[in-house]
């Protein structure tokens, strides 16, 4: 009789934790989600998310934005208004804002719910996964896809603070939706910047980003194999924005979906921490009208106070800045305004700053694209040269105390170039049937690689199945012989000793467009050491000599520590970092249609016997074929009724099946 007891109990919690984890919650009365005290014990901070397929404006939105009350109910995605596929967490665009404490350990159970089968992970940007290499999130690096309708645990301590974020990294998923913030707290006392804010509120986090009007895979393959366009004509801030019109029947007036809005009080100083998921070519400046902003912190590493006019943020990057809100009473635009593929079609978006007491209404002034060029001092311009009005980030000074691991000669020394190189492929341009010369020019690819080489992803995870991976697959000297003339695709990996210095001088030869590549390196953050424009093009060779001849001065006694960084066009950023992590970390550019074409490698840190052990029942994947059958001894098996189970179990199934009833009516 105990035992039936027993499996009755652990039947009745089932089915009450699968009910609980169905639940789509916001977290945003999280308890983790707290005033970090020092010297207080840390926490265990457990999400449940939900990936689902989902779409703008669906029933859950009732009359919106006609009735704009309805357009904050749950489930809700009002976005720009503009009706089109989404892919999103627990019903959510951004996702739930993970707001934690130094060291804090974070569980996120991620159920795929995706349709048609797509596989999909979760990398957390930033943070670094120090002994817990296996949860960085990055498909067939560090861990196998999660199958559609199947459930993964990432856990990992957060042991780097800052403004991070989180976001799908398999196929396009981060581009259709599927992120949100990341912020991991210190208590102000480790702070070099609290005495300079009175408050720093969950609610003053703000994700911005260009968005497309359809779904992701659509512009990508349109414009990959069919030379359509791809260039965003809208941006969104928190999800939301305005750019579909709809005219209201009662009113004949033209309405749009809301702004986001953030609300100050007079006279007090408030954190603001901004993060960029930018899907495409797209820098976005930044600014609050009528206000200067004191930007103190970037990747989540602090650094000397500098006061600005605006700033430009590049996708994967994160800005936390004060802004004093001494001004008048009121409601003031906050402004986003996209640059390059996004200066095209003059992609844009606003917010709202709104003073206590002040009405709610819109502020006074024209929304434009021209609007949001703000005039005045600069951080982070896109291929400029550093003036007293542009400052890029390696002027940046850091205040972070952690050691610099800088030695005078790096253990370690690579040159990366980068560019659209002109090289048929057997994907986009087939060197016989359709070659770059025998199309239209507007139809023509270009491939965005390093070293001219294109990374592909191996069948099976490095991290846990290393030998699983054909080892002529990876890069050497019988795949990448005449890479100039001859598309190469391989896996891209450079090994570097555990514990090295490692200096990376990446350059961005822009001979193609006038583009940028903002680089994103997994497991570490790197001080950007020099950085500059040299031209409107450039080569690796013209680098290399300026700097056998002395000509890049290095800043090595306060570098500002990042993990993602643009590099202008025709010029060159060079990083150093401390390899002090064991693993497989992908480094690659931020834009989402050149990573998912090979634009980047992997940097394997250690000896495959310094690395961590996987956990035990990780999930494998990887390459199958054919060898043959096994023979199967078949296992005896209980007498069963018809419906295939023993007359005992279906006795406590029923039982089981009446205490759900009670757990659904508990909830």
């Amino acid at each position: 009789m105990s035992n039936m007891i027993e499996r009755l109990v652990l039947v009745f919690a089932g089915v009450c934790v699968a009910l609980a984890e169905y639940e789509l919650s916001d977290y945003a009365s999280h308890p983790c989600m707290r005033e970090c005290v020092e010297g207080a014990p840390p926490m265990s901070c457990t999400y449940n998310f939900t990936v689902e397929n989902y779409f703008v404006l669906t029933k859950a939105c009732y009359d919106c934005p006609y009735n704009v009350t309805d357009c904050y109910r749950p489930h809700c995605v009002a976005t720009d208004g503009v009706g089109r596929g989404i892919i999103t967490v627990n019903r959510m665009l951004p996702g739930p804002a993970i707001q934690v404490c130094h060291n804090d350990m974070i569980i996120v159970n991620v159920h795929n719910m995706l349709y048609g089968s797509e596989g999909t992970t979760i990398h957390w940007h930033g943070v670094f996964q120090k002994g817990y290499q296996h949860h960085d999130g990055v498909s067939m690096i560090t861990q196998c896809p999660i199958t559609s309708h199947s459930k993964f645990q990432y856990r990992f301590k957060a042991a780097n603070r800052g403004t991070l974020f989180w976001h799908g990294h398999a196929g396009l998923h981060r581009s259709d939706g599927l992120f949100g913030a990341l912020i991991i707290r210190e208590p102000l006392s480790r702070d070099p910047a609290s005495h300079l804010y009175d408050h720093d509120l969950p609610e003053h986090t703000m994700i911005v980003h260009d968005w497309l009007v359809e779904l992701t895979i659509n512009r990508f393959a349109g414009h990959h194999h069919a030379g359509y366009d791809n260039k965003p004509a809208s941006m969104l801030i928190n999800g939301r924005g305005a750019f579909q019109e709809f005219v209201d029947p009662d009113t004949n007036q033209t309405v749009h979906t809301p702004y986001s809005v953030f609300k100050v009080r007079k006279d007090k100083k408030y954190r603001f921490r901004v993060i960029s998921n930018g899907i495409l070519n797209c820098p976005i400046q930044v600014s609050v009208d009528h206000h200067d902003i004191t930007m103190i912190a970037t990747d989540g590493v602090p650094h000397e106070p500098i006061v600005v006019s605006s700033f430009n943020i590049f996708a994967g990057e994160r800005f936390d800045f004060i802004l004093d809100a001494d001004k008048d009473v009121g409601n003031y635009w906050i402004r986003t305004r996209g640059m390059a593929d996004c200066g095209v079609k003059s992609a844009k978006q606003v917010a709202i700053l709104r003073y206590e007491n002040a009405t709610e209404e819109h502020p006074t002034g024209p929304t434009d694209y021209e609007s949001g060029r703000r005039e005045g001092k600069l951080l982070n311009p896109w291929n400029k040269k550093g003036t007293p009005d542009l400052t890029p980030v390696s002027w940046l000074n850091t205040t972070l105390a952690d050691p610099l691991h800088m030695k005078q000669v790096p253990d370690k020394k690579f040159y990366f170039a980068m560019d659209f190189n002109k090289v048929d492929n057997y994907v986009f341009n087939h060197e016989e049937l359709y070659p770059l010369a025998a199309v239209n020019r507007n139809k023509r690819l270009y491939l965005p690689q390093m070293n001219h080489i294109t990374n592909i992803a191996p069948p099976s995870p490095p991290l846990s199945q290393y030998d699983d991976i054909p080892k002529d697959m990876f890069c050497g000297s019988h795949n990448t012989r005449n890479c100039t003339h001859q598309y190469c695709e391989c896996i891209h990996v450079i090994k570097v000793d555990l514990d090295d210095t490692v200096e990376m001088v990446l350059i961005d030869e822009g001979v193609t467009f006038n583009a940028n590549h903002p680089i994103h390196l997994h497991g570490h953050h790197f001080r950007v050491v020099a950085m500059d424009r040299v031209n409107e093009s450039t080569s690796l060779e013209e680098i290399k000599m300026m700097d056998e001849a002395g000509l890049i001065e290095r800043n090595l006694e306060t570098p500002i520590a990042k993990d993602t960084v643009t590099v202008a066009d025709g010029g060159y950023t060079v990083i150093r970092f401390h390899a002090d992590n064991p693993g497989f970390w992908l480094m690659h550019c931020h834009i989402d249609f050149h990573q998912s074409i090979g634009m980047g490698l992997i940097v394997q840190v250690g000896e495959l016997n310094q690395m961590p052990r996987t956990p035990k029942h990780f999930p494998r994947c990887g390459n199958w074929q054919y060898t043959g059958e096994v023979d199967v001894e078949e296992k005896p098996r209980c007498p069963v009724d018809g419906a295939g189970r023993n007359h005992r179990e279906s006795w406590l199934l029923m039982y089981a099946a009446m205490l759900s009833i009670l757990c659904i009516k508990s909830m």
